[in-house]
């Protein structure tokens, strides 16, 4: 039996979303609002960090060098405005937390890629409960908390 927070907690999840790990490469497609119009921004970099995984709050940590600098996003999987995430490239690596690849740059920055199956790892299955179901199961559930009041 799910608590009534748990039960909010999925209305804002996510059917699905892209088994990330630390030491992926990733195309994270964001949207970004400039003035009143929207436009799909991609970002593609190293995953150094994955946290909270089947909790709404999941998120992962990117990071790229730009023009010689290193840049780090922080994007939540569930977030709407991420409207997709696509793995380009994964990596053998030992730890979730990928703070060593700070300092590394060039040659000492390269992970030995694993092969697996891109097709399968970056599509997404289909969910039978629509958001609807949830939303009726928790209007049943706060009219019977009210009525035991």
């Amino acid at each position: 039996m799910q608590s009534v927070i748990q039960k909010i907690e999925a209305k804002y999840q996510k059917p699905a979303v892209v088994d990330v790990k630390s030491g992926d490469t990733v195309r994270v497609h964001q949207k970004i609002r400039e003035g009143n119009k929207e436009r799909v921004q991609v970002f593609q970099g190293l995953v150094i960090r994955t946290g909270k995984k089947g909790s709404h709050l999941s998120r992962i940590t990117v990071r790229r060098i730009t023009s010689g600098i290193g840049v780090e996003k922080s994007f939540l999987l569930h977030s709407p405005l991420v409207v997709e995430i696509e793995v380009t490239k994964r990596s053998k690596v030992r730890r979730n937390y990928l703070t060593y690849m700070r300092a590394r740059t060039g040659k000492a920055a390269r992970l030995q890629g694993l092969d697996f199956d891109r097709r399968a790892v970056n599509s997404l299955p289909e969910v039978e409960a629509p958001v609807a179901e949830v939303d009726a199961e928790l209007a049943a559930d706060t009219e019977a908390a009210s009525a035991e009041v």
